[in-house]
């Protein structure tokens, strides 16, 4: 059902080359974009856009929001997630066993904006 997930940046240049190192370990690439919104995208599955909002006005972190982007394994999870922190993002929970089979962790991008990346089992 999902489609796509848009979130707003503020410095669409850092942005972009935030996203293309967190997104990396995700094998997701560059797909469409514009002079204020690129896409990213994996082999498979949902997009995620990040933009300049298109009212002109700063872009802001939703309280609650939060993007969760699955890895293919526990490997991955942690490598995304270290490359988030060297690319200038802040730590929400460093990588780990949550329960029920959930391996995730979290952090900010440049914009404040809450990533989870994550794997379910094994």
């Amino acid at each position: 059902m999902l489609g796509y997930v848009t979130i707003g940046v503020n410095d669409f240049e850092k942005a972009k080359a935030f996203y293309d190192t967190v997104l990396a370990g995700l094998d997701a690439k560059r797909r469409g974009g514009g002079d204020r919104m690129q896409g990213y995208r994996g082999a498979a599955g949902p997009m995620l856009m990040v933009c300049k909002p298109y009212d002109g006005q700063p872009a802001t972190a939703g309280n609650g929001t939060m993007v969760a982007l699955t890895a293919p394994s526990r490997e991955v999870v942690d490598r995304v997630h270290k490359d988030a922190l060297a690319a200038g993002g802040t730590d929400e929970g460093a990588p780990g066993d949550r329960g029920g089979g959930f391996y995730g962790a979290y952090f900010r991008d440049l914009d404040g904006n809450k990533i989870c990346v994550f794997k379910m089992g094994a």
